[in-house]
């Protein structure tokens, strides 16, 4: 079994049905507000603002980092304390990103850790986001 080591990221992280999202951008873009509006539609917190990553097998998996386990920021309200899940392959990297296209006509790639994931970019105020992240992971996210 080839197992790396873990190593940080900065990236708020969501799973759906097991299958995990990277969701990544500058700051102030909606990371962890997206977060929360997919976990209201019944994913699990992940990490908020920061993950650790480990290749394992030709997958890349994602925990929780140690110094924000359990907690996600809600603007407003301050650092709140979140159900995790403590492990989800990653299947999808999303950035948020004001210059995303219009229209693709596939995912591009992104190589973390030594692991080839789909990526898209999606602006960040173009709603239903939590929806399309959801359809993103759908059409052209990883299954295994």
């Amino acid at each position: 079994m080839t197992v790396a080591a873990p190593f940080a990221r900065q990236a708020t992280c969501i799973a759906i049905k097991g299958r995990a999202v990277l969701i990544e951008g500058p700051s102030g873009t909606g990371k962890s507000s997206l977060a929360l509006a997919l976990i209201d539609r019944g994913a699990e917190l992940v990490g908020d603002d920061g993950v650790l990553l480990r290749a394992c097998e030709g997958r890349l998996l994602v925990h929780p980092h140690p110094n924000t386990r359990g907690l996600i920021e809600v603007r407003n309200l301050g650092i709140l304390p979140f159900p995790c899940r403590e492990e989800a392959p990653v299947s999808l990297v999303v950035t948020l990103d004001s210059e995303a296209p219009r229209f693709i006509e596939t995912a591009h790639s992104v190589d973390i850790g030594g692991v080839t994931l789909p990526a898209l970019r999606i602006t960040p105020r173009a709603e239903p986001l939590p929806l399309k992240v959801e359809l993103a992971l759908l059409h052209y996210g990883l299954t295994g």
